[in-house]
């Protein structure tokens, strides 16, 4: 299908929190990002207005819902409600980071489940189609009663690590909920997996960290899904090199990056962040070891395939 015909048939908008994605997916697929404007009013209020006609497309809306998280959702449910009412024939959902994803479960009385009050929100907003990326627990899936397409950020990262040649590797499970992710990456990269063990509070300290697998001598790669604080994966960097690492790197698929997160990564043994753009990096967040790698290609392809009614999956792994 021509890029002619994907204007004709195709609308794709951007909301605040990451329009350089929205805009280099955009320039995979040959189309040119909707025009909307988004105003904040002086008590906070938001609003949205699509300056084009939407009636019999196909649109998508790229939007991660990171910190401001509640302003992002709020962009969200806005433009959908603003699509639904103006005709649109499809209202995809593009959200490379689905925030609130950790708080999938009850753990304790009295607990909401905001992942899944997200997903109702999103869906009766007037969303037909949901598309996101690594979602922290794959059950987020099932919350919703439409389409969910979830991309993998693995494959992305080990074509990374392949391209260097390291010599000695190992991948490193942060926890034993990792373990999963670790073992699919060190498939891709043909390594061994190792897995720290943590005893206790997740604190700055390593005394409550041991290491489950032969480290000793070789180039540690920590994966995970998510880094946040920066306390989890600094604390294991720390605990790999008193064990006998040569090297740490470490992977993530979304860099939340919240509150002094940087300065944990500056000060630690890690030697290069690498991340995925499904969340903009703002200044104030940076650092001289962070590498992120582009996710766009990714989700051109799946936009394609959902466009034409192919399959996803094949984008799956």
């Amino acid at each position: 299908m021509s890029s002619n015909h994907l204007k004709d048939e195709m609308k794709i908008f951007s909301l605040s929190s990451n329009r350089p994605l929205a805009e280099e997916i955009a320039q995979n697929l040959g189309v040119e990002l909707g025009k909307c404007t988004i105003k904040t009013f002086s008590d906070g209020e938001i609003q949205i207005n699509i300056e084009e006609s939407v009636r019999g497309y196909d649109t998508y809306i790229i939007q991660s819902t990171n910190d401001p998280s509640d302003q992002h959702i709020m962009e969200l449910l806005i433009m959908l409600d603003a699509f639904k009412r103006a005709s649109a024939k499809t209202i995809n959902v593009v959200i490379p980071y689905y925030g609130y994803a950790r708080q999938d479960r009850k753990t304790k009385a009295r607990e909401p489940i905001t992942a899944k009050l997200i997903a109702d929100l999103i869906e009766k907003a007037g969303a037909t189609r949901v598309m996101s990326m690594d979602l922290h627990a794959t059950q987020t899936q099932g919350f919703f009663d439409i389409p969910v397409d979830q991309l993998n950020a693995i494959p992305i990262l080990a074509r990374y690590f392949s391209e260097k040649k390291l010599e000695d590797v190992v991948v490193v499970a942060p926890d034993h909920g990792s373990v999963k992710r670790a073992r699919q990456f060190a498939d891709r990269i043909h390594a061994p997996i190792a897995i720290l063990d943590r005893r206790g509070p997740r604190e700055l300290d390593t005394s409550h960290l041991s290491v489950v697998g032969e480290i000793e001598n070789k180039v540690a790669i920590l994966i995970d899904d998510i880094i946040d604080t920066g306390r989890r994966i600094s604390t294991g960097a720390k605990a790999l090199i008193e064990n006998g690492a040569n090297e740490v790197y470490a992977a993530c698929t979304h860099p939340v990056l919240s509150g002094i997160a940087i300065e944990y990564i500056n000060e630690s043994p890690i030697k290069e962040l690498i991340v995925t753009n499904t969340i903009l990096i703002g200044q104030e967040k940076w650092s001289d070891k962070i590498t992120p790698l582009s996710t766009a290609p990714l989700f051109s392809d799946a936009i394609i395939r959902v466009h034409r009614e192919e399959p996803v999956s094949p984008l799956f792994n």
